[in-house]
Parts: structure tokens; sequence; C-alpha cells
């Protein structure tokens, strides 16, 4: 297939064309895997406490350690990808995330299995890494919205399968068989991605020296319509994160008494990312995007809220309107901080998702030690750090860019 074949022009792939879906596909599939293999261990934490005797903070090291890793890989893609190119960087990073689901089970110590959860978290950055700022290259300018969209949808798709599918075949076989079924999968999907993911047409590497390149990224925590969207990022993700890691402790806790399976059912609650990043989109042609952040706010804060009322039911319902507020603002930070930044996108895309992910480390674990003082009203609490964030944002999200 040509060149013109497969562009519309020089501004890239518009959503009417067939290599616009492709990409669009194959970075669903990806999603699916990376944010499968990330998340997959919350709803077992309890599982490993009682397996291998150690306290929930320390069992949400599986979730929070390889998030550490994670960030420490959006760094290193993150400069990576503007340099080597984002399509090879997320094959090879996607497959050498995948093998380590063949390799857990077999490991008898959790000391071991700490580390490779590291070196799985690792290589999984190589995908956030590169595909907004591939999305922003290949996509048609009217289009990119649409397709970081799908991308952050599926994000909640891949983070949602990976905890109903373990944790659902982990109550009814273990949590070994729940893994060496998910690489089944992801290697058939892997298959998938490398098949369907249109060439890049417009990336042009880097070619200044490394160090450069490491101040030109950086110069991006300087410009101060970003710096609102990398705050956000951590304190959207602090509030969620600790909601959903210490979820299954507290469910399984007077008055509820849920078991794991039912718990589980919670999760769904993510497919509220396929209502929430598309509502998203569309909004932003019509509202501003500080009142859209605004809305999705008060409906996050009021989803956890609910969750203190002792009927399963209504907890149930405020993950519900938690998830929908979440992804919204999540789509529009991402969106921003894509448009906002005029050079190293890559880098740019990489930091909103350092402090993304900075937020998903420390809800895993800081969160456990307010969970052992105060219980879910601890857990809970850290929500209001969103309000700061909402007030100061809506003065700096509609400037202009100064990068």
């Amino acid at each position: 297939m040509s060149h013109t074949e497969n562009m519309t022009g020089e501004s890239g792939y518009k959503s009417k064309d067939k290599p616009f879906w492709m990409a669009i596909v194959a970075l669903t599939v990806a999603s699916f895997m990376t944010f499968s293999n990330i998340y997959m261990v919350q709803p077992i934490l309890p599982q490993f406490v009682g397996e291998f005797g150690v306290t929930p903070t320390v069992s949400s090291l599986m979730l929070s350690l390889t998030i550490f890793s994670l960030i420490l890989g959006l760094l290193f893609f993150g400069l990576m990808s503007d340099r080597w190119g984002r399509v090879a960087l997320m094959k090879g990073t996607i497959l050498l995330s995948i093998i380590p689901l063949l390799i857990i089970p077999f490991l008898e110590s959790f000391t071991n299995i700490l580390v490779l959860r590291f070196v799985q978290g690792f290589f999984a950055a190589g995908l956030p890494a590169a595909a907004i700022a591939y999305i922003g290259e290949e996509f048609e300018q009217r289009s990119v919205r649409i397709g970081i969209s799908f991308y952050i949808a599926s994000n909640a798709v891949g983070g949602m399968f990976g905890r109903v599918f373990v944790g659902y075949l982990t109550e009814q076989t273990s949590w070994q068989t729940a893994m060496w079924l998910l690489f089944g999968i992801e290697t058939i999907f892997f298959l998938l991605f490398v098949f369907l993911l249109p060439k890049s047409q417009n990336f042009v590497a880097s070619e200044l020296p490394v160090r450069k390149d490491l101040a030109m990224m950086f110069v991006h925590l300087k410009n101060k319509n970003l710096i609102p969207a990398f705050y956000m990022g951590i304190v959207i993700q602090l509030a969620f994160t600790g909601v959903w890691t210490y979820l299954p402790f507290y469910l399984m806790d007077a008055p509820y008494y849920l078991s794991i399976g039912t718990i589980t059912l919670a999760y769904f609650a993510y497919g509220m990312g396929l209502v929430g990043s598309p509502l998203a989109s569309k909004l932003s042609l019509t509202f501003d995007l500080s009142k859209i952040v605004i809305i999705s706010a008060v409906v996050m804060l009021t989803g956890i809220a609910v969750t203190v009322l002792p009927m399963a039911s209504l907890v149930y319902t405020g993950l519900i309107l938690m998830c929908l507020g979440f992804f919204v603002i999540h789509s529009m930070m991402a969106w921003l901080v894509n448009q906002q930044a005029t050079h190293h996108k890559g880098g740019a895309s990489s930091l909103y998702l350092v402090s993304y992910y900075v937020g998903v480390s420390g809800g895993g674990t800081i969160t456990g030690f307010l969970w052992s003082r105060w219980g879910w009203a601890g857990v809970i609490s850290l929500a209001v750090l969103v309000i700061p964030g909402v007030l100061w944002g809506k003065r700096t999200y509609l400037r202009p860019s100064s990068t």
C-alpha cells in the first residue's frame, strides 16, 4: 500500500480512513495487554496475604512496585521514543511485558515475584510512553481527540478485564492458572497488534544529544499550562487507586463479607471508561475544558463519598460514578498535554503519565498506612486533593501554549 493510499494529505489519517481504524484496533489490543498486566493483581491481593503470610500493605507492592518501575520506564522510553520511533518501541516492549506472565506462576518466593513484577512494569511503560505521541503524529488534527479517547477507553477495558479475569479465575481455579491463561490470550493479541499497526509516516527522529534531548523534555515542567495537568494526574490517581486497592479488604469485612468473586464484579465499573473517554471528546467540542473538568470532579468526588454507605449496591453505584468522572478528567488532561506541547510530544506525554503513575504508586502503598490507621475513611480522604487541582487549573487550562 503506497503512502498516498495510506494517508489523506500530509496532515494524517482521518477517521474515515481504513488505516485510522487499523491503528485504533491495534492500540486497543495493545492497551488491553498492557493494562491487564499492570492491574491484574489488584483484586487478588488478599490471596497473596494468605498464601505468603505478608501484610496488606506489603501485598500492595505487587501493584505499587510495578508502578514505580513503570515510572522509570516512562522516563526512559519517553525519551527514547523520540529517537528510536514509536512503532518499534511499542512492539518490543509489549512483547517483553507479556513474558513474565508465563514465569511468575512458577515462583515460590514472594520477593522473586516482586522482582519480576518490577521488570514487567518497566517494559509495560513502552506503550503509554509512545502511543499518544503516535496518535498526535499520525492522525489528522481533528481526529486526534477521537484517537486519544479510544485509546484511553481501551486502557480502562484492559484494566477492567485483567482484574475481572484474574480475580474470577483465581476463585474458580488458582491465580497461577489465571496468569497462564492470560498469557495465552495476550500472545494472540500481540500478533494482531504487530499485523494491524500502520508504520509511522510522520515521525522525525530527534538527532539532538541525549543531554539536550533531556533538557528539552523537562522544559515542559516550566510550562504553567501543563503543571496543573501534571498535578491532576497525581491526585486523581492517588484517590482512584487508593479506593480500588483497598476495596477488596473493605468489602471482605463487616458489614459486607463478600467473596473475592463477588468483589471482582465491582471492577466492571471500569466499563465507564468506554463512556467517559468518548463523552469527554464530544463535550470538548462544545464546552470549555475547565467546565468539563469541574463537573467531572464533582461526579468523581460524589461517587467516592457514596462508597461509605453500608450497602453493597450503593458502594457499587459510587464506584460507577467515580469511574465516570475519573475517565473524563483523565481524557481531558491527556488531550491538553498533547495540545500544549509544541515539541517533544512523547516526552510531554510521558511526563504527564509519570505524574499519573506517581499517583497510582502512592495510592497503592501510601494509602495502606491510612487504611491501617483510619480504615476506609482514611482511604477516601485523599480525594479532597482533587479540589485544589480543579481550582488551580480553572485559570490555566485554556491559555495558549507557551512552550
